[in-house]
């Protein structure tokens, strides 16, 4: 019993002791530490950070060639809703008619009922063989009475005597009858519709057996071979160019770059798009290459007049804010605001800058730059 009573005794003592030994540990870790930074070794120096290490290109001025460049949208030029021209029922729906068909010109698409038409035409033929048969009996007469005048050595004494009015009607009787022959046989024609240039069905509008009347939709057909665009500048861009422009050939791209072609220029300037208030050059794609199609959107670059003193820089060399910064001589930054004359390949054209070149141009700006800053230059290639 007196055991367990002196155990039970110790054991507060016990705690309290391992209390105060992890106190006093504690307390020790805590100076140390506090000892430890107040002897880190901090050395001041006056000396200033070296200068930042830019890389340069160099850039002389010259003479170049403005290349302008717009995108444009590619459209046929031949674009028709093709509609009936006569009234009656379509006979026969030819496979060149259906949707997305490739239709040359003078192919046939449509027959529609023509025995109105084959009876107009006989119907007009017999009414000029019959005006025919009228002007050559007036003729008849008019040789007739002239003839007894010159037996009888006397000058008739008006048109009327020698049958001339006669004649006159019978001549126009002719002209009219000849042209009603002409309109039937054109009213024929038109029975069987066909391409008036080649291209694509875009949708068919009629059907077999359907009764159609004069405007009546049949197919729409689009041109594969001939497309135009026409490209809008601003006239800054217009002054860049030399004029006159027709006749001038223009470089077609996608937006990759990768090229199409050439097209024509047929006519430019003149007026301003009444919405952008830009001008615009209307071309022509007379060969194109098979890779373009109507409503493509390409890169329309146009080769403009010669330009002295400028450089040329990468589009890398631009800051957001427009700027390009310069290092002199001494390598000390200095900015410029330049005006963009053109844009081309990732590359961008500026007027010379002031001063006695060659210039040494940042290629990849920083944010961080200020005017005056000292750098040090890394010359590479442009």
């Amino acid at each position: 019993m007196v055991d367990k009573s002196l155990e039970a005794t110790q054991r507060p003592g016990r705690r309290w002791l391992w209390i105060g030994l992890s106190l006093v540990l504690f307390i020790a870790i805590v100076m140390v530490l506090f000892d430890t930074e107040d002897t880190i070794d901090v050395q001041a120096t006056s000396a200033p950070p070296p200068p930042q290490t830019v890389t340069v290109v160099t850039v002389a001025p010259e003479t170049v060639q403005a290349q302008v460049s717009a995108f444009a949208e590619v459209r046929p030029r031949w674009d028709a809703e093709l509609r009936s021209a006569v009234t009656g029922r379509i006979t026969a729906v030819h496979d060149a008619a259906l949707d997305g068909a490739q239709v040359e010109r003078g192919a046939p698409l449509f027959s529609i009922e023509s025995a109105p038409y084959q009876s107009a035409v006989a119907a007009a033929e017999m009414e000029f063989e019959e005006a025919e048969l009228v002007l050559l009996r007036a003729r008849n007469n008019v040789t007739v009475a002239q003839r007894q005048f010159d037996r009888d050595d006397k000058e008739p004494p008006n048109d009327l005597a020698v049958n001339l009015p006669q004649l006159r009607i019978a001549e126009k009787s002719v002209a009219a009858a000849h042209a009603r022959l002409n309109a039937a046989k054109s009213e024929l024609a038109d029975t069987e519709v066909v391409a008036p240039f080649s291209g694509y069905v875009t949708r068919r509008f009629a059907s077999l057996g359907q009764t159609v009347s004069p405007g009546d939709a049949l197919i729409h057909l689009s041109d594969n071979r001939q497309f135009e665009l026409v490209a809008e500048f601003s006239q800054a861009d217009w002054a860049l160019l030399d004029h006159p422009i027709s006749g001038t050939v223009a470089n077609l791209s996608r937006r990759s770059g990768s090229t199409l072609g050439q097209a024509q220029v047929r006519r430019g300037g003149g007026f301003l798009d009444q919405d952008t208030r830009q001008m615009r050059v209307f071309l022509d794609v007379t060969a194109p290459d098979e890779r373009i199609l109507a409503g493509d959107f390409l890169r329309v670059k146009i080769p403009g007049r010669q330009i002295e003193d400028t450089v040329t820089l990468p589009e890398s060399a631009l800051t957001r804010a427009g700027y390009v910064w310069l290092v002199s001589d001494d390598d000390h930054l200095q900015r410029i605001s330049p005006k963009i004359l053109f844009r081309s390949e990732g590359t961008f054209t500026i007027p010379a800058p002031e001063g006695l070149g060659p210039w040494r141009v940042v290629r990849t700006p920083l944010a961080s730059f200020l005017p005056g800053q000292r750098v040090m230059p890394k010359s590479v290639e442009g």
